[in-house]
């Protein structure tokens, strides 16, 4: 298993998963091709991951609330144009709380004892204590939150090709 110092996050991942290793708070990240364990927080890779890209976290939240109208447990749209998106399992404050990638979710369903078995992409499937009602709240939400991100990208390419369509028929 690969120990790094950071990470940021990629298409590739999956989720991030809080663990506590000698009093520290650290992340299993599961990735496509396997695990990672990072010596930072879930929280903090979310974080840098924002930074990386070229936005804060809270840029990212008041993004997610003034497109979805939601900040309790909100998505992040950490690199919309890479569709990484990641919401969490509980309210982010708390260090158990999961971060999991929406593109990566292929399956879900409602386990006995309130907890939901979620399937990956990759095959991979993990038991979360987070009730399925809860669960498929928060996949609508990234996905609300994924569908009108896209249309807005779409919308403002369709626009450059306009102007581009018109000014070719300028020059001509």
């Amino acid at each position: 298993m690969l120990i790094v110092e950071h990470l940021h996050l990629t298409r590739y991942t999956m989720g991030l998963f809080p663990f506590f290793y000698d009093k520290h708070l650290w992340t299993k990240a599961l990735e496509e091709d396997g695990e990672i364990v990072v010596k930072q927080s879930p929280m903090d890779i979310i974080e840098q991951s924002c930074l990386y890209y070229g936005a804060s976290l809270r840029g990212r939240k008041d993004g997610s609330k003034h497109i979805i109208g939601t900040s309790h447990k909100a998505p992040i749209a950490v690199e919309p144009t890479n569709e990484i998106f990641f919401f969490p399992t509980i309210s982010p404050t708390n260090p158990q709380c999961i971060w999991l990638s929406h593109l990566h979710i292929r399956h879900h369903e409602h386990v006995q004892g309130g907890k939901t078995r979620i399937t990956f992409s990759n095959g991979t499937s993990v038991e979360l204590c987070i009730s399925h009602h809860s669960f498929v709240n928060q996949l609508h939400r990234t996905a609300q939150l994924r569908t009108k991100m896209s249309e807005r990208i779409e919308a403002r390419e369709r626009k450059m090709m306009y102007l581009l369509y018109l000014r070719e028929r300028e020059l001509s």
